[in-house]
C-alpha cells in the first residue's frame, strides 16, 4: 500500500474517528469559550522527582515565551496554532522554534491535557486526527512537530530527525524530548488543563517518542503508546534487509561494531528508561504481525517497564493497523478520560465480539509473543 492511498484510507476514516462519542451532547447547550491569549510567556517548573530524570533530559527552571493564532474549528472543537522556542538551538534556524496544535474542547474544564505526537513519516493528518478525537472526549489535546519536521525543516538541508548517522538521531531524539516537557509546561499552565491529569500518546514513532518523554517528564501521568518498542538498536542491526546491511557495512568501515552502534543509541532508546514508567498509567497497542516494530520489540520495552502495563495486540500489520482506528480512537479516549463504568478496559470485551476491524479495538494479552 503506497502512501498517498495511506493517506487517502485515514483521511476517510477520519469522520468516523473524530466525531466518536459526540452524539447524545447537548444540542441547544450554549458553548462556553475559554480565551487563548495571542502571547505569553510560561514558567518551566521542576517537580521533586527531576532528579530521577535521566540527566540528558534534565531541565532547569525557567520562562519561555509563546505565540499562538485562532486557525480554524472542527465541530464545537476550536483549533489554535502554537509556537514556543526550543530549549535547544541548532545550526537550522527553522528548527529552533517549536510548532504545534492546540484542540481545545467545548467547555470550562478543567480537562485533562495530552501531548499528541506524530509518526515517522511526517503526514500529520493522522496525529490530528488523534488529537481532534481526544478533544472531543473533553481532553485538551496539543499535537507538535517534532525537530526537523513541517515548518521545522529547512528548505534544501537533508537534516533529519531520525538520520542515517545514529549521533545525529541521538541528537534529533533528545532535542524531541526537551521540546515535550515544555510542551508538557504550556499544556499545565492553561486555566482550563488540570495539571495532575497529563498524558501522552503517538503512534509508531510518535509511540517511542511517548515512551521516551514519558521517563523524562514526571508530570505525564498517562503514556500510551501504539505501535512503538524498546531494544530497536538491535533490531535494526538484526534486520534482513539491504538497506540495514549497507548501514551495517558503512559502519564497521568506519572501525564500529555491533556493540558500539548499541552504546551510541542506548541514550534514546525507551527501554533504557522504562523502569521510570512503573508508577504510571502506561497503554501499550501493539500489531501482531507488525513489520517494522517486531514483536521482540513492543515486549522488551513491556518487560523493561515492569509492572506488567495493559497490553494489546491488534491482528495487523504495522500499516494495516489503521483499519482498527475507530476501536481504538474509543479506546484512547477511555484512557484519558475515563468517564464511563469499566473505563478504557470495557473496550476489551468489545474487541473480542467484534465484526469488523475498522470497528472494534484488539485484545488484552499478557506476558508471552503475539
Amino acid at each position: 500500500m503506497s502512501v498517498h492511498a495511506i493517506g487517502c484510507f485515514l483521511l476517510a476514516l477520519a469522520p468516523l474517528a473524530a466525531f466518536a462519542g459526540e452524539a447524545g451532547a447537548g444540542a441547544d447547550a450554549i458553548p462556553v469559550v475559554v480565551a487563548v491569549p495571542e502571547r505569553g510567556e510560561v514558567r518551566f517548573e521542576r517537580t521533586p522527582l527531576e532528579p530521577r530524570v535521566p540527566e540528558r533530559f534534565r531541565l532547569d527552571g525557567h520562562t519561555f515565551a509563546f505565540e499562538t493564532e485562532f486557525a480554524r474549528t472542527s465541530g464545537p472543537i476550536r483549533i489554535y496554532k502554537v509556537r514556543f522556542p526550543s530549549p535547544v538551538r541548532t545550526a537550522i534556524e527553522a528548527n529552533n522554534t517549536v510548532h504545534g496544535e492546540y484542540y481545545i474542547p467545548e467547555g470550562e474544564g478543567p480537562f485533562p491535557g495530552c501531548v499528541v505526537l506524530h509518526i515517522l513519516g511526517g503526514e500529520f493528518p493522522l496525529s490530528q486526527m488523534v488529537a481532534n478525537s481526544l478533544a472531543r472526549k473533553r481532553v485538551a489535546a496539543l499535537f507538535i512537530k517534532m525537530p526537523y519536521y513541517g515548518e521545522r525543516r529547512a528548505n534544501g538541508s537533508p537534516r533529519r530527525m531520525i538520520s542515517r548517522d545514529p549521533e545525529e538521531t541521538v541528537e534529533g531524539m533528545t532535542q524531541a524530548v526537551l521540546d515535550i516537557r515544555r510542551a508538557a509546561a504550556w499544556l499545565a499552565a492553561r486555566p482550563e488543563v488540570d495539571p495532575s491529569k497529563l498524558g501522552v500518546t503517538g503512534i509508531s514513532l510518535g509511540g517511542i517518542m511517548s515512551a521516551l518523554s514519558a521517563a523524562a517528564e514526571p508530570r505525564f501521568r498517562k503514556v500510551a503508546i501504539y505501535l512503538g518498542g524498546g531494544k530497536l538498536a538491535e533490531a535494526l542491526w538484526e534486520l534482513e534487509h539491504e538497506d540495514a546491511a549497507e548501514f551495517r557495512r558503512r559502519w564497521r568501515d568506519a572501525g564500529g561494531t555491533r556493540d558500539s552502534f548499541l552504546e551510541t543509541v542506548a541514550p534514546v532508546d525507551p527501554a533504557t528508561y522504562a523502569h521510570l514508567l512503573k508508577d504510571r498509567d502506561v497503554l501499550m497497542v501493539a500489531a501482531r504481525h507488525d513489520e517494522i516494530i517486531p514483536a521482540k520489540c513492543t515486549l522488551a520495552l513491556w518487560n523493561a517497564i515492569g509492572t506488567q502495563p495493559e497490553l494489546v495486540w491488534l491482528d495487523a500489520g504495522h500499516i494495516s493497523a489503521a483499519l482498527y482506528l475507530y476501536g481504538e480512537m474509543e479506546r484512547l479516549g477511555r484512557f484519558f478520560a475515563p468517564t464511563e463504568a469499566g473505563g478504557h478496559r470495557a473496550l476489551q470485551e468489545e474487541g473480542a465480539s467484534g465484526t469488523s476491524p475498522a470497528g472494534r479495538a484488539g485484545t488484552l494479552v499478557r506476558p508471552r509473543s503475539p
